[in-house]
């Protein structure tokens, strides 16, 4: 069959998503203190480019980490869950997968890869490439967002579905255990969920993983206000803030905020909204949650699913693991 006739885009986002989305997030998060934007807006061309140099930073391991686990891993999670349907939540690139698509090809298993992620251009990128590479594979994408509802299609089972990259750790307590119950009503006993999540460590490595010194990870920050800027009409300086990383001991997280150097007052026209900083004020862009393994599991068996394998990279860095519906 041709790339074309085994590829297909399945699009559920309501036309004006992205304008009402972001339109509701930035009133919400900048009309309140603490001022927080959610990291889904740092994804433009720009950033998801610079998001891409980041995971080749000396600092930044969680992406080399969860590679090494995959690379050993890959051909004993095939034969554990011989899948019929790969079904990957925020998939982007697709880079990671191709591990697992090759473990579970050669295992004479699978049929579909079904990609799920809010980028229509990245999903067919990675598609067409994907059918190229694998000839004998369906690609069944979906455009969705998947923090507001799980749209999974009638894929055949039994399914594993992958949600790597420990962008589990982007949400915190209260959005994780609403996650879990999401997840376990769209999946059946006969599927399995595959999870990547990164592990508490020394605070300076982890601070350093997200302030890298060649400041990639500044621009990365600071490029949501060009998109706020660019979609908005607003009128923030980037130059007035300053990229900081913190680790939160009490909750375990990276935290990464813009600090206002000055008072300032960044106008958002489209919205009708005015925004005053303080001197050294915080607008908090990103949580990274970073995990145990007793609290994991504990949580996630609250959330409707038991642990049955769990994997670190040799350094103990980071996490992949095997759940199963309870």
């Amino acid at each position: 069959m041709s790339t074309e006739s085994r590829f297909t885009l399945d699009d559920r986002l309501p036309e004006d998503y992205f304008t009402t989305t972001l339109h509701a997030d930035v009133r919400h998060g900048l009309s309140s203190r603490p001022r927080t934007l959610p990291p889904k807006w740092f994804y433009d061309k720009r950033g998801s480019d610079l998001f891409e140099q980041i995971t080749r930073l000396p600092e930044y391991y969680p992406t080399r980490a969860e590679q090494e686990i995959l690379t050993r891993r890959a051909a004993e999670i095939a034969a554990l869950t011989r899948p019929a349907t790969l079904i990957e939540l925020g998939s982007g690139s697709s880079r990671k997968t191709r591990l697992l698509l090759d473990a579970f090809t050669a295992g004479g298993t699978l049929r579909r890869y079904a990609p799920l992620d809010v980028s229509a251009a990245a999903l067919e990128e990675a598609g067409h490439a994907i059918c190229r590479d694998y000839p004998g594979l369906r690609v069944a994408a979906t455009v969705a967002d998947f923090e507001t509802g799980l749209a999974l299609s009638d894929e055949p089972g039994p399914r594993l579905l992958a949600f790597l990259g420990s962008t589990i750790g982007n949400f915190d307590a209260e959005q994780r255990r609403a996650f879990y119950r999401t997840l376990s009503r769209s999946l059946t006993s006969d599927d399995v969920l595959l999870l990547g999540a990164d592990l508490v460590k020394d605070p300076a490595t982890l601070v350093r993983a997200y302030d890298d010194s060649a400041g990639v990870t500044a621009e990365f920050n600071k490029n949501v206000l060009h998109v706020l800027n660019r979609e908005l009409g607003a009128d923030f300086d980037p130059d007035r803030f300053d990229h900081v990383a913190l680790w939160n001991a009490e909750h375990e997280r990276i935290e990464m905020h813009l600090r206002s150097r000055t008072a300032q007052t960044a106008k958002i026209p489209d919205l009708d909204l005015s925004v005053d900083f303080d001197p050294d004020e915080l607008l908090r862009t990103e949580i990274s949650c970073k995990f145990r393994r007793e609290s994991l599991t504990s949580e996630l068996h609250d959330g409707g699913f038991t642990v049955r394998h769990w994997w670190t990279d040799p350094a103990d860095r980071f996490a992949l693991l095997l759940a199963v519906p309870n």
